[in-house]
C-alpha cells in the first residue's frame, strides 16, 4: 500500500483498516477545529502525554484537551499538514516520526510554522488510538512568537 507523502486530513486511503487512517483522521480534526472528534483520536485508557510547542508536557486526556482547546477554540486559525515522516508499524504500536508546515493567522499577525513531530499510536478494542505526541520547534523566536500568539488570544476569551 502507498502512505501518502503529505497528510492535510483529505486523503482517501486505499485500504480503510490501515492505521494510517487514524493520523489522517487526527489531521482532518485539527484542521477543522473539531475538538470533538480530536478527542476521539486519543486514547483514555493508556497513560498518555502531550508534549508541543505551546509549551509544557500535558499528561493526561484533560490537560491534552486544554491544550488543544488554546489552539482550536480560540481566534487564532492553525493549519498545519504532516511530511518528510516515516511510518512505523509493530504488531500494536505504530509511530510516525517528521515535519509539520502550516500556518497560524490572526487578526495582528500571520506565522509560518515548521515543527518537528512525532505521534504514537497504539491499537485498543477500538481502533487505534493516539497515546503519545512530541513536537518542537527549532527557531527559538518563532516559538516564542507562536506561544505570545496562542496564549494572548486564550487570555482575552
Amino acid at each position: 500500500m502507498n502512505i501518502p507523502k503529505v497528510i492535510t486530513g483529505q486523503e482517501v486511503i486505499e485500504r480503510p483498516d490501515h492505521p494510517i487512517n487514524a493520523l489522517v483522521a487526527f489531521y482532518q480534526a485539527f484542521n477543522a477545529r473539531n475538538a470533538e472528534v480530536a478527542a476521539n483520536n486519543w486514547s483514555r485508557k493508556y497513560s498518555i502525554a502531550m508534549s508541543n510547542p505551546i509549551g509544557g508536557i500535558r499528561r493526561n486526556w484533560n490537560a491534552i484537551r486544554e491544550g488543544y482547546g488554546k489552539i482550536m477554540e480560540g481566534e487564532a486559525r492553525v493549519y498545519v499538514e504532516y511530511h518528510d515522516f516515516n511510518f512505523h508499524l509493530f504488531d500494536n504500536v505504530f509511530y510516525v516520526e517528521g515535519r509539520e508546515r502550516g500556518s497560524i493567522v490572526t487578526n495582528d499577525l500571520e506565522l509560518g510554522l515548521k515543527v518537528r513531530t512525532t505521534r504514537i499510536y497504539k491499537l485498543f478494542d477500538e481502533g487505534w488510538k493516539q497515546v503519545h505526541h512530541h513536537g518542537s520547534i527549532d527557531n527559538p523566536e518563532l516559538q516564542q512568537r507562536y506561544q505570545q500568539a496562542i496564549f494572548k488570544l486564550a487570555k482575552e476569551d
